[in-house]
């Protein structure tokens, strides 16, 4: 499997990524990748487990931490060329935060609604970034859009769904679970996460009204191929296009990672579980994620020079 990326990350391409919060790096991946994201989907999709929601009546099906239980999305994620590629991005080292997966069966593909992914996680920094890779090609009216240099607004806005409140060692039992270190209890056990039972941060401003007045603002979007990266700043309001017919499903893996100034920091109403390592650590609010390199390894540097 080919370790380095088919071709070099641009300087254009790394100045459009700071400038306006997230960059389409075409052609990057190899074929045996894309092989290894498509095996990885399919064999996290056919396993649910209590960290998968389905949501719009079975339209969508979205996983938390899916590498957990995909050797392949774990070999993607340790192997692949994907982390070099945010590196470079980032101008920064990199180490892996989490994962998801998200599933648009064929037919009616729902929009997803604007949002913004800081507030669904404990943690902060500036140098956060995701990287959404697909085995299939997602046409521009399916595909992720974002609002050009939101990243740059130095806003946190609330997020669209919460949960009810969970101890550090329900989260844990739950996680547990999820990845088959535990017994799993039954459906019922684990009632306490979801996506929408209501628990959010009340203090934050709510996400604008952006696609009933699209024309305010600034919206990039992209035609995905195979192969391509898409690479867009952890605080940047995004949204995906829907409410069109497709003949074929839109699988999606979307890896998180974080540079060098990421740190803790609780958040009321937490949604998304932190990495089940972190808990044996008891973090605070400010430390850094460098002070847990067991639980968030660096996986790629620059070199020395």
């Amino acid at each position: 499997m080919p370790a380095a990326p088919l071709r070099d990350i641009t300087s254009q391409e790394i100045h459009d990524f700071h400038r306006d919060g997230a960059v389409l790096v075409k052609n990057v991946l190899a074929p045996a990748w894309l092989e290894l994201v498509a095996q990885g989907l399919d064999d996290a999709i056919a396993t649910p487990d209590v960290m998968s929601s389905d949501l719009n009546a079975g339209a969508l099906r979205v996983d938390q931490f899916p590498a957990a239980k995909s050797p392949a999305l774990r070999q993607l994620i340790n192997e692949s060329p994907i982390a070099e590629i945010v590196g470079r991005a980032l101008k920064s080292s990199v180490s892996f935060y989490m994962d998801q997966l998200f599933h648009k069966p064929a037919g009616l593909i729902p929009p997803t609604p604007w949002h913004q992914d800081t507030c669904y996680y404990n943690l902060d920094g500036h140098d956060l970034i995701r990287a959404w890779v697909s085995p299939d090609e997602v046409a521009r009216d399916v595909s992720i859009e974002v609002v050009r240099g939101s990243h740059r607004w130095n806003a946190t806005f609330a997020p669209l769904a919460g949960r009810d409140a969970t101890s550090d060692v329900e989260a844990r039992e739950i996680f547990l679970a999820a990845t088959n270190d535990a017994p799993v209890l039954g459906a019922d056990a684990y009632g306490s996460w979801s996506y929408s039972s209501g628990v959010r941060d009340q203090s934050l401003p709510p996400v604008p009204a952006i696609e009933a007045h699209r024309d305010s603002f600034d919206i990039l979007g992209w035609h995905y191929e195979p192969g391509d990266v898409l690479l867009f700043h952890g605080h940047i309001l995004h949204s995906a296009r829907g409410d069109v017919v497709t003949k074929h499903d839109r699988r999606a893996h979307a890896s998180l990672w974080a540079g060098q100034d990421v740190h803790y920091r609780h958040r009321a109403g937490q949604i998304i579980p932190d990495p089940i390592a972190l808990y044996d650590h008891d973090p605070k609010s400010g430390q850094p994620l460098t002070e847990f390199p067991d639980v968030f390894p660096i996986v790629w540097a620059p070199s020395p020079g």
